[in-house]
């Protein structure tokens, strides 16, 4: 597992999709992409897209993502996407009372008892106490992440 913090966006792609009996069905689909912007976000799936998608296909909607955070499985058979809401548990010093606070990931697995066993494995490896409040499955296709360009006239797209 590894997982990556970055500004995401949902994006929904609508276009029409060759069925596997060859007829055509107008369908939305859901994806996720690392952008700065609502700008960039379209951009980066415009180009994402175009690779998979023959004909014209619209971006119907574009929203900032709940979560800053995804977990990412290097098992091939992790196809699905799954939202977590965790809470982290602390103990404020002054009271001596246990303090909660909620924070969302995305998560790649097979089934819901690999979302959570994925989970376990990035937390683990941390100190904090937390207990998962909430997991459900969610109806994205794939998640990209921003590429640097590789061309050697492009100037870097982020300059730090």
């Amino acid at each position: 597992m590894r997982s990556r913090t970055a500004n995401w966006f949902e994006t929904a792609i609508r276009y029409d999709k060759t069925m596997e009996d060859g007829m055509t069905k107008k369908v939305i689909e859901y994806y996720v992409v690392d952008a700065l912007s609502f700008g960039e976000a379209e951009e980066t799936i415009t180009q994402e897209l175009s690779a998979y998608i023959s004909g014209e296909f619209e971006v119907k909607n574009i929203t900032p993502a709940a979560f800053h955070e995804v977990f990412f499985s290097e098992n091939d058979n992790d196809d699905r996407w799954y939202k977590a809401k965790l809470q982290f548990i602390t103990i404020d010093e002054k009271t001596e009372k246990e303090k909660r606070s909620s924070v969302t990931y995305l998560v790649q697995a097979a089934t819901l008892n690999g979302a959570v066993k994925n989970i376990d494995e990035v937390m683990g490896g941390t100190m904090i106490d937390y207990v998962i409040s909430n997991i459900s499955e969610t109806k994205f296709m794939d998640v990209f992440e921003h590429t640097a360009s590789t061309k050697k006239d492009d100037k870097p797209e982020f300059e730090g």
